[in-house]
């Protein structure tokens, strides 16, 4: 049984199989990037949540 050649088949679009692939995998790449990006910010960890509500639980009680 032949295998089909992706480069012949049509997906959805009209765009071969190998262009819908490494439509995807730019996506993803781009995807990933921004992700990183995102994640750089410094952000605010569970115990310094936990320390700041405790301050300021008791300033109020002051």
């Amino acid at each position: 049984m032949e295998e089909p050649d992706p480069d012949k088949l049509k997906g959805p679009g009209g765009l071969t199989l190998r262009q819908i692939h490494e439509q995807v995998k730019l996506s993803t790449a781009r995807d990933q990037l921004d992700r990183t990006l995102n994640n750089s910010t410094e952000t605010v960890g569970r115990w310094q949540r936990f320390v700041r509500y405790f301050r300021k639980k008791r300033l109020v009680k002051s």
